[in-house]
């Protein structure tokens, strides 16, 4: 499988999202805590090295999981994860953003982990404001974390253009984490930014939303189309087609079930040829 650099570690380009491992809407234990284990030392097996998560994905849960699973880690697992937001206790998702915040929530995640240092942190933006003083107050609380060796690299999420720019005005960045597959293209500048300047960019979503509505991308006809021309499922013909935009693109797709894990990570040696890309490119968002 192809690699590329992720907060000083060079990681496959199909990682795996922990997002879907806790119990319905991300929140509280899985429903089958067994399979769910299964998942991540399958993955370990199969070559994953790159693992998405975050301390409010349960809370806790997702990163219990993994520790239980993984523990002791390889030293070449790339742990990633994310800060601005928390959970109440009925499962609703509130910002927890400002900068004491975000570092309480890094070492949230290295304490549920069991881990000193983290691959890398995305800061998760909630509210949509645009680069300034609150913005760079968070990045520096980010900077400071990383100067300090909690985190390899710092990281962006749910961010526009304008906010990464402004941020490598002030550090390196090691990864942005936005929305992005074949029905959502709208961050294609952010993705070209990425890719002109190599910094790793994440789509989360890659197969479309996670929580039960309907699926515009497994949905799409020219993605069952050309699915069944290549003898493939719609899910890996919408990974390959992520995979196959920008060398830089790193997939996180999340699942709890061993099968799908397997399908998704299949689709790793996946060639589009010229009529698939052509059809899936035009195929309109």
């Amino acid at each position: 499988m192809q690699r590329y650099p992720l907060g000083g570690f060079s990681v496959s380009r199909i990682g795996f999202g922990a997002m879907q491992l806790p119990g319905p809407g991300v929140f509280g234990p899985p429903r089958d805590r067994d399979e769910a284990l299964a998942v991540l030392r399958r993955g370990a097996e199969l070559g994953v090295d790159h693992i998405d998560t975050a301390q409010y994905y349960g809370p806790d849960v997702a990163n219990e999981l993994i520790r239980a699973a993984l523990s002791p880690y390889p030293g070449t697992l790339a742990l990633v994860s994310k800060v601005g937001a928390r959970r109440d206790g009925s499962g609703g998702w509130l910002p927890y953003s400002e900068p004491a915040q975000l570092r309480r929530g890094i070492e949230d995640n290295l304490r549920t982990l069991g881990v000193d240092q983290l691959a890398a942190v995305n800061l998760r933006l909630t509210d949509g404001t645009p680069p300034g003083q609150r913005f760079d107050d968070q990045l520096a609380a980010m900077v400071q974390a990383r100067d300090e060796g909690l985190i390899g690299g710092v990281g962006l999420s749910n961010v526009t253009r304008e906010h990464l720019l402004h941020a490598l005005e002030h550090t390196p960045i090691a990864c942005v984490q936005n929305p992005f597959n074949l029905a959502d293209r709208a961050s294609m500048p952010v993705l070209q930014e990425c890719t002109a300047r190599e910094i790793a960019f994440v789509p989360f979503f890659p197969l479309g939303s996670g929580f039960g509505r309907a699926n515009p991308v497994l949905g799409s006809e020219q993605v069952r189309s050309v699915a069944a021309r290549l003898g493939r499922t719609p899910a890996q013909i919408a990974l390959a087609w992520l995979l196959d935009l920008a060398p830089n693109v790193l997939l996180i797709p999340g699942t709890s079930s061993v099968r799908h894990l397997e399908e998704n990570l299949a689709a790793a040696g996946l060639v589009l040829d010229d009529d698939a890309r052509q059809q899936l490119t035009a195929a309109a968002p």
